[in-house]
């Protein structure tokens, strides 16, 4: 009862992270060594991603993300991150939904990966930066014509060339862009999953991305 009075007894149910999560039975706790967990503190930072409006608000284009009802359960996403998680020399790792498969909006086990940051750097894109434009394109006004441009995993910009037209434009951004991606799957065969391997090699860029 005096646990209670003090606020310490807690129904493991309660949906307390963001307005969706709960924290279940089981044998994770949301802290180790003093501080928050690493299973924690994804968790967390995912449903934050999909739920916390002022989030979306800087970074609108979660507006339209959600996690799975199974990884509500903080325990549930716990054993799948254990099971999933794995480290590169040198490299932050990520949680990406939708490399494997493109354009989910999902945070689930069947669409998640861990990802390099360096990789997941390839596939972020700039949509304010572009406006109306196909991805990778962009219009110089002084010269009048189409500016074809890629970032590569270090995320500096390599200057392909300048076209007539979006689409020839597109089209010049497209190849550079898949080859960037093949050559680095193929650097980091060895220390990614396979399925992560696979999907890259098989990237197309659309020009709907």
């Amino acid at each position: 009862m005096k646990e209670f009075i003090k606020g310490e007894v807690v129904n493991p149910y309660d949906k307390t992270v963001y307005g969706v999560g709960y924290i279940g039975e089981g044998k994770y706790n949301t802290r180790k060594d003093g501080k928050d967990a690493p299973q924690y503190t994804t968790w967390k930072n995912m449903l934050q991603r999909c739920y916390r409006i002022k989030y979306h608000q800087k970074y609108p284009t979660y507006t339209d993300c959600a996690v799975s009802e199974e990884w509500y359960n903080f325990q549930n996403f716990a054993t799948w991150y254990d099971n999933n998680y794995y480290e590169v020399e040198g490299e932050r790792m990520c949680l990406d939904k939708d490399i494997l498969n493109k354009h989910n909006k999902i945070y689930s086990p069947d669409n998640c990966i861990f990802v390099p940051q360096s990789i997941n750097l390839l596939f972020v894109k700039n949509d304010a930066i572009r406006g109306d434009l196909p991805i990778g394109v962009n219009f110089h006004k002084a010269r009048n014509n189409y500016m074809a441009r890629c970032k590569n995993r270090n995320r500096k910009t390599i200057y392909i060339g300048s076209f007539n037209d979006p689409i020839r434009a597109f089209q010049a951004y497209k190849m550079c862009k898949e080859e960037l991606i093949k050559q680095t799957a193929l650097e980091y065969k060895d220390k990614i999953p396979k399925d992560l391997y696979n999907a890259m090699m098989e990237y197309k860029v659309e020009i709907t991305d």
